[in-house]
C-alpha cells in the first residue's frame, strides 16, 4: 500500500513529507519546489503483541520501544497542485499521472489561509482552505472524468455498445482503479440502469468522484495549526464532512530535531515531550519547545503527523498488522528471533495472500497456515484479523 502527499504549492506538502520521513527535501516559500516526487520511508505506530504474548521481541524489518511497534510504510510527496491541472496547467498533468500508484491520499491544506491559490504567500485569512480542498477534489473528478470519457461518443455508437464496461474498466485499472470499484461507482451514482449511450458529461463527472471517493480515499492535513488564526478554519472544514486533522509539519520537526541533539525526550506521536537530564537549551530553543508545547501539543494533543499518517494506513486502507513466524511455539524465526517482522496488509486479505507477501516461492508451494496464538491450523483462504502471529508451512524450502 503507498500513501500520496498532495496539496497546492506551499502548503507544508515538503515540511510534512520531511517530519514524516526525515528526508531533507526541499522546502522554499514559492511555488513547485518539489517538481519530482520524492518517495521515502515513514512509520506507523502500533501496539505490539509483544506484551500480549508475555516475550521480548527483537524485530528485524520494524522497531518496538516499550511494547510499541513502528513499522515502514511508504509516502510519496508529489508536485503542488494549483487551479487547471486538470487541464496541463502548472505541473498539473504530470501531479495527477503519479498518482496512479497510491491508495490512499494525505491532503495537506494551509489551515491558516496564508498562501493563495497558486501559493503565494498572503497574511494569513486571506485565503479559504475549504476552497483548496474542493479545488483539489474538482481537479481529480476533472482528470478522472477526462480519461473515462476519451473517445467517448466513438465508443456507444460503435458496432458494440456492450463493450463500453470492459474498455472503460481497462483504462481505470492502469489507475489502481478495481472492476469492483468502478461497479459500485455506478451502482451508488444510479448509473447502473441508463444505457451507456445516454450517459452525458454530468453522469461521468458523478460517477468520476464517486470513483475518487473509492478508489483514492482521502484525509485532510490542516497544516499550519500554531498559527492563531488557523483554528476557525480547521473547525470549518471539521464542519465540511471531511476528515481533518489538525496539523503542525513545523512543529514536528523542531521536536525531532531536538530529540536527535539529546535536547529532549521525544518520539512521534507523543503528546508532550520532556527536557533531558543534563540538557542545556538556548533561549531561542527554549522559546521555540515552548511555542510548540503551547500553541500545538496541549491545544491540539500532538503535531498530527503521526496521526495523520496511521489514519491514512489503519483509518482509510484498513490496514491489518500480522506477524509471520516460522516456530509458532517461540514466536520466531529460523535465527530464533522473536517476532521479527510485523506486515501491513489489507482488510480481508486471506493466509495465502501473506505467504505470497512473504515471497512468491511461499505463495505458490502453500499447504496450509498455523494460527500461533491459538495452535489452530489454518486453510489457505482464512482471512487474517489484526495482530494475527501466523506461521505458514508450504512445501518450498524458503520460509
Amino acid at each position: 500500500m503507498l500513501v500520496g502527499l498532495i496539496g497546492k504549492p506551499n502548503a507544508g506538502k515538503s515540511s510534512f513529507f520531511n517530519a514524516a520521513t526525515m528526508l531533507d527535501v526541499p522546502v522554499a516559500n514559492y511555488p513547485f519546489t518539489t517538481i519530482q516526487p520524492n518517495m521515502g520511508i515513514a512509520y506507523v505506530i502500533k501496539q505490539c503483541v509483544c506484551k500480549e504474548l508475555g516475550v521480548t521481541d527483537n524485530p528485524r524489518n520494524s522497531f518496538c520501544t516499550d511494547g510499541i511497534r513502528r513499522i515502514p510504510v511508504k509516502l510519496v510527496d508529489v508536485a503542488g497542485l494549483i487551479p487547471g491541472a486538470s487541464k496541463g496547467m502548472g505541473l498539473g498533468n504530470k501531479f495527477l499521472d503519479e498518482l496512479r500508484r497510491a491508495d490512499a491520499l494525505i491532503h495537506v491544506v494551509d489551515a491558516s489561509g496564508s498562501t493563495d491559490k497558486e501559493g503565494r504567500i498572503v497574511p494569513p485569512l486571506s485565503n479559504d482552505p475549504l476552497e483548496d480542498v474542493m479545488f483539489v477534489e474538482q481537479e481529480f473528478d476533472l482528470w478522472l472524468a477526462s480519461i473515462i470519457s476519451k473517445d467517448w461518443d466513438k465508443l456507444v455508437k460503435g458496432p458494440d455498445p456492450s463493450k463500453v464496461k470492459e474498455w472503460v474498466v481497462e483504462r481505470l485499472s492502469g489507475l489502481g482503479v478495481s472492476r469492483g470499484v468502478f461497479l459500485e461507482a455506478v451502482r451508488t451514482t444510479g448509473l447502473e440502469n441508463k444505457r451507456f449511450q445516454d450517459w452525458d458529461q454530468e453522469d461521468i463527472l458523478a460517477l468520476a468522484k464517486e470513483i475518487r471517493n473509492l478508489a483514492k480515499p482521502m484525509l485532510i492535513a490542516a497544516n499550519k495549526c500554531d498559527i492563531a488564526e488557523s483554528s476557525k478554519n480547521i473547525e470549518r472544514l471539521k464542519a465540511s464532512g471531511r476528515f481533518v486533522i489538525p496539523t503542525s509539519a513545523a512543529a514536528e520537526l523542531v521536536l525531532i530535531k531536538a530529540a536527535q541533539k539529546g535536547l529532549i525526550r521525544y518520539k512521534p506521536g507523543d503528546s508532550s515531550f520532556e527536557v533531558a537530564e543534563g540538557a542545556v537549551l538556548t533561549q531561542e530553543q527554549e522559546r521555540a519547545l515552548k511555542f510548540v508545547e503551547e500553541r500545538v501539543l496541549k491545544r491540539y494533543g500532538g503535531t498530527g503527523v503521526q496521526k495523520a499518517i496511521n489514519e491514512a494506513y489503519f483509518g482509510l486502507l484498513g490496514g491489518i498488522v500480522v506477524y509471520p513466524v516460522e516456530d509458532e511455539n517461540r514466536f520466531s524465526d529460523k535465527d530464533g528471533n522473536v517476532l521479527p517482522d510485523a506486515y501491513i496488509l489489507p482488510k480481508g486479505s486471506t493466509a495465502r495472500d501473506l505467504a505470497y507477501k512473504i515471497h512468491t516461492e511461499l505463495g505458490d508451494a502453500f499447504l496450509y497456515a498455523i494460527d500461533a496464538k491459538r495452535k489452530v491450523r489454518l486453510g489457505a483462504e482464512y482471512i487474517l484479523k489484526d495482530q494475527d502471529v501466523i506461521k505458514i508451512v508450504s512445501t518450498s524450502k524458503r520460509g
